[in-house]
């Protein structure tokens, strides 16, 4: 096969050679080929004709039709849902290996004769214009909290131009956890964006079912205007419009597991060491971006005089069995507030009880829905007085404070069933008006010397002046199973 360098050194050869013969010789090529390409002036490649013909049997000709008008009804229809059609309809005639052909002659059709795609189109940032935000889950990359895994969510800020961003742990959507988070972004970064955009959070914008003329929430849009921020949302399943956000996520998330790798454990003493461990990343990631980042505070605007509180207030009323409902969650409260209106101050991660002007006590919130926690310390005086209540009180598990107490209370109900649930009540009464943990070890020394659990065992050891040992939790400490690669290595040796 004659190559276009061949020809370049037969044109230059015919210059040079007395005869075409010598020419051709030196080019490496036949005298009657020398002339083919001296008459055509062109190189192989270019006289080349171009393979539009087929070479095997068009075994869909048949049914293309048919495959057509599925495309063009349907063109989500994938290759192979199509090709186990015609397999079902016409039994025998097509082979698994015919599939290839069909995906072939799918995609050409597409890409020819197929419906439009959509465009995605490139887009320059001005500093300062925009910032964007979004909540996203970190529970793929296995965080875990002295031992115990850490499921949680990001609120993540960034500014487009500059690619500067920051996050908050949160533990869900609400607006409580939008507003924290955009305050903290936008007071470390010291300025305020002309614009932020968002997708579709509920925290946010308006459901659409309401048939509401406002776009967003009244309490997201009461945000935006102490910020003076322009409010703007993507629409609905069209997260590229939210690109730069959603991009961050990954490079975010990738940074963290490759930081994580280096670290060598994913494991945090405390959630304070993880928030560390978090604002050093964001630092390291902004660190190569000062430089526009600097553009951008020249022209961002000047922060309020102050954040905004956090937080949504409602009343609710104390029902009679001293509980309240807060997001979907069931709560105690102290009994002497039963029937009284309090006023409920609910942030991110814990919510306040007012009453009276005043905050009478702080409580974590409930992840979730569904879900209680009920303060035994709130009723006990109460259920010491009506101990016929507690075997089916409807939130008796939350008053077992630790699991000897559990131990207890089933030790006293095997021995004296009749008795159990107001002599365990009197032991809950003590840990409340005396000391939880004070108790949980005079528990810890009776189940340990298999002795019988009563009150008044418990309250001779409270005010015995008598030291008494306390069996500790055992502690089993991880097993390097990098012994099991020594001990097949020396077994090889051998």
């Amino acid at each position: 096969m004659v190559t276009d360098n061949q020809v370049r050194i037969l044109m230059r050869n015919l210059q040079t050679e007395k005869t075409k013969a010598i020419a051709a010789a030196k080019s490496g090529m036949d005298p009657k080929t020398a002339r083919k390409y001296e008459r055509l002036g062109q190189l192989p490649s270019e006289a080349k004709c171009e393979h539009t013909w087929r070479t095997r049997e068009d075994r869909f000709a048949e049914v293309w039709p048919e495959v057509r008008n599925q495309l063009e009804t349907n063109p989500g229809l994938e290759s192979k849902t199509i090709f186990e059609y015609l397999q079902r309809t016409y039994p025998g005639r097509y082979g698994d290996g015919q599939l290839r052909t069909l995906q072939r002659r799918i995609k050409t059709w597409r890409a020819l004769e197929g419906p439009s795609k959509e465009v995605f189109f490139p887009q320059d940032y001005k500093p300062g214009e925009l910032c964007q935000s979004d909540f996203t889950w970190m529970n793929q990359l296995g965080i875990t909290i002295s031992g115990q895994r850490f499921n949680h969510l990001i609120y993540h800020f960034v500014l487009p131009y500059s690619n500067w961003e920051t996050g908050t742990i949160c533990f869900s959507e609400s607006f409580e956890s939008l507003s924290e988070g955009l305050q903290n972004a936008l007071w470390q970064l010291g300025g305020v964006a002309k614009r932020h955009r968002t997708d579709q959070l509920t925290a946010a914008v308006q459901n659409p079912a309401r048939d509401s003329k406002e776009e967003f929430t009244q309490r997201y849009s009461a945000l935006m205007r102490h910020y003076g921020i322009e409010s703007y949302k993507i629409q609905a399943g069209k997260p590229h419009e939210n690109g730069d956000i959603e991009q961050r996520h990954y490079r975010f998330k990738n940074a963290l597991d490759q930081s994580l790798l280096l670290r060598g454990s994913r494991d945090f003493n405390s959630r304070k060491d993880y928030a560390l461990f978090l604002e050093k990343l964001f630092c390291q990631l902004n660190a190569g971006r000062r430089a526009r980042f600097e553009e951008e505070l020249a022209v961002l605007r000047r922060l309020p005089e102050r954040r905004l509180d956090s937080c949504k207030r409602f009343n609710v009323k104390v029902g009679p069995s001293s509980t309240i409902r807060v997001s979907h969650n069931v709560y105690s409260v102290k009994s002497r507030l039963i029937g009284e209106t309090i006023q409920i101050r609910l942030y991110a991660e814990y919510f306040e009880i007012w009453y009276a002007q005043r905050c009478i006590e702080r409580i974590s919130r409930l992840r979730g829905s569904g879900n209680h926690h009920i303060q035994y310390r709130h009723i006990i005086d109460w259920l010491v007085r009506k101990p016929g209540a507690f075997e089916n009180y409807r939130y008796r598990k939350d008053l077992f404070p630790t699991h000897r107490f559990r131990i207890a209370y089933d030790s006293l109900k095997q021995r004296c069933p009749h008795r159990s649930s107001k002599e365990y009540l009197k032991i809950l009464y003590l840990a409340a008006k005396e000391n939880e943990l004070a108790v949980d070890q005079a528990l810890s020394h009776l189940i340990d010397q298999n002795m019988a659990i009563t009150y008044d065992a418990v309250l001779c050891l409270l005010r015995s002046s008598q030291e008494y040992a306390v069996a500790q939790d055992v502690h089993i400490d991880d097993i390097d199973i990098g012994i099991y690669d020594c001990l097949l290595s020396e077994r090889v040796v051998a």
